[in-house]
């Protein structure tokens, strides 16, 4: 019961990050900065999580040409996932900035698994998974465009009924996105997973990983923004809760390194899942963080209990 508490709570705190870090990218007026800042907390964060831990921050030089190359990209992948989610949220809200980016993960991980990428144990695509992937499917157009569907059908039958949806320029493009930054976060949680087998260590494999990212992000900032431009944001008032979006995704990863060797991936996967659509849809219900209000509606909710069984089936079976 202790880690499925541990798997919703980590999976609600996820659209909280994206939440908070776009508040920081609207401070920062940049994307990459507020990335940067978020993914250095983070790592920082990480630190001291592995000395506490008993291990050291360092790796050989050995074990860096011993092993794939692929094995240290985790971090950037990351990197991409943040970014993305920072700059899609404005544009999808909270629910749909977490439902496009499972879309990716869904299939990515299912290749991931048929194929056996990144090291990982082979799954065959049977039959149910594919029953489940075709759910995922029919839930996601029911949460994005059912509402708006049965607006038009009332209109058609002379009910004065409106579903007023502000005309945002190239939606799909931004779904498109998101789904694609969730195939890069699949990969980064497989990469991951074995990175902590070569290291003996999940939590110092997540380290590992942040650090990665966090440095690859002050290379970029410092050659696309020409320079580190704190001093503007340092001196603007603005809420102390936009800082923790780097916490918040370091214990993410924290929690899913203490969960997969107690429960499975699995059952890790849908507990996190369920936490992450309750959250964004907590986020666009309330309007939390600075987040455009965007009420849930019933349509919406069936589609996301869809979606959610589709999972099940994929992940469990």
């Amino acid at each position: 019961m202790f880690a499925i508490i541990i798997g919703f709570t980590i999976g609600v705190g996820l659209p909280l990050q994206t939440a908070v870090n776009s508040r920081l990218r609207k401070a920062f007026s940049s994307p990459l900065l507020s990335s940067m800042t978020s993914f250095t907390i983070g790592t920082i964060f990480l630190a001291i999580a592995t000395l506490l831990t008993k291990s050291s921050l360092g790796v050989s030089g050995a074990l860096i040409t011993s092993q794939p190359w692929w094995i240290w990209i985790g971090g950037l992948f990351g990197v991409i996932f943040l970014t993305g989610n920072i700059i899609i949220f404005p544009y999808l809200g909270g629910v749909q900035t977490v439902i496009m980016p499972i879309i990716g993960q869904i299939i990515m991980s299912m290749l991931i698994d048929n194929f056996g990428w990144f090291d990982s144990p082979t799954h065959s695509l049977g039959l149910v998974r594919i029953i489940g992937a075709v759910l995922v499917l029919i839930g996601v157009f029911l949460s994005i465009s059912g509402a708006r569907i049965l607006a038009l059908h009332h209109d058609k039958m002379g009910n004065d009924v409106r579903f007023d949806q502000p005309h945002i320029p190239f939606l799909w493009l931004w779904r498109t996105v998101g789904i694609l930054t969730g195939m890069l976060s699949a990969s980064q949680t497989a990469i991951n997973g074995h990175l902590g087998i070569v290291l003996h260590s999940a939590v110092k494999a997540s380290f590992i990983s942040f650090l990665v990212g966090a440095a690859a992000l002050w290379v970029i900032v410092l050659l696309v923004e020409h320079g580190y431009h704190f001093a503007p944001v340092l001196h603007r008032k603005s809420p102390s809760w936009m800082w923790i979006g780097g916490l918040i995704g370091a214990v993410f990863v924290l929690g899913n390194a203490y969960l997969v060797p107690l429960i499975g991936t699995g059952l890790t996967v849908v507990i996190v899942l369920l936490g992450q659509i309750v959250g964004s849809m907590l986020v666009d219900q309330f309007g939390w963080f600075g987040a455009q209000r965007n009420p849930i509606v019933l349509i919406k909710l069936l589609g996301i209990l869809v979606m959610l069984f589709g999972v099940v089936l994929i992940k469990l079976f």
